[in-house]
């Protein structure tokens, strides 16, 4: 009886390694790329949201707007070899969005070179009704974006319009984003005109374009704290399938040796603003991080 006990314990358990095998692969797309495994894909993605739908008192009825600088580039190499399907991710991007319109801000959209904003549509929680409806009202704008570097040379030293940045989250943020000279130009200029810088998850990546040079002393975030996706978290990401292989760089180390504190040691809902720099841990930072960016913009805005 014990000897039938453990010939079915071990064909169970074989049967168990064998399902975690399969479910933890990455899942083939086309192209020749990979979108994160499903046993990933239950970790790390929600079909509904915490958008709570704040209403804002006072909300903002003047002309000032928020420019989000989203990623055109879909596919990351890893180190490996293999190619991750990335982009900007969804909630991150469209959640803060649902709040910054309850507080009356319009939101401006451009990519680099006017591309077509990449969304990782496997992240898209389908159930949450608010974030289909923002998606389809803002669908226009993703398919058809501004351009940052016309944006740059054409508009910026003269605009009067924007109340602050924003750089969503999605491993695509590191992709064309932290070594773009239009991006560094577009942080100064925020900068010196005293904006809100809002970046969420991966998004902070992007703010390595503020020095280009790598130099740590012209750093305009040198000696401020955020929160931000951890790199330990992204090192984890093979072992679950989220990518197919580790991270061609590690962007929060690059941060730290600019002389940036990244707070927090999970993928959670902690948010942090230092002076006008706020910043979001994960996904699951959006809700209470739109919150703040809606509340410190009407603050700026109605002075």
């Amino acid at each position: 009886m014990f000897k039938k006990i453990l010939i079915g314990l071990a064909v169970f358990l074989v049967i168990a390694f064998i399902s975690f095998y399969f479910a933890s692969k990455p899942t083939a797309v086309e192209g020749g790329a990979y979108i994160p495994s499903p046993f990933a894909l239950k970790l790390a993605t929600s079909p509904t949201t915490d958008f709570d739908n704040t209403i804002y008192e006072n909300p903002h009825t003047g002309n000032k707007k928020v420019l989000m600088v989203c990623t055109e580039e879909r596919n990351m190499t890893m180190a490996n070899g293999k190619l991750f399907s990335t982009g900007n991710h969804p909630v991150e991007m469209l959640l803060p969005v649902l709040h910054l319109k309850n507080a009356g801000f319009d939101v401006d959209i451009v990519t680099p070179t006017g591309k077509p904003v990449k969304v990782e549509m496997w992240a898209m929680p389908g159930e949450d009704e608010n974030i289909k409806t923002i998606y389809s009202e803002y669908k226009a704008k993703f398919e058809n974006p501004g351009t940052l570097s016309a944006f740059v040379q054409n508009s910026m030293h003269d605009s009067t319009d924007y109340v602050a940045i924003f750089i969503p989250g999605g491993h695509g943020a590191m992709l064309g984003l932290p070594d773009n000279e239009d991006l560094n130009k577009l942080i100064h200029w925020s900068h010196d005109k005293d904006m809100h810088m809002l970046a969420i998850c991966h998004g902070p990546a992007a703010l390595l374009s503020a020095s280009m040079d790598g130099d740590k002393d012209s750093f305009i975030y040198k000696g401020y704290k955020i929160a931000s996706f951890p790199d330990a978290v992204d090192a984890q990401g093979p072992m679950i399938g989220y990518t197919p292989g580790a991270m061609p760089w590690i962007y929060g180390e690059r941060l730290n040796n600019l002389g940036v504190t990244i707070i927090n040691e999970a993928a959670d809902n902690t948010i942090h603003m230092d002076r006008k720099l706020i910043t979001g841990a994960s996904p699951l930072a959006a809700n209470d991080f739109g919150k703040l960016a809606a509340t410190e913009l009407l603050k700026a805005a109605n002075k």
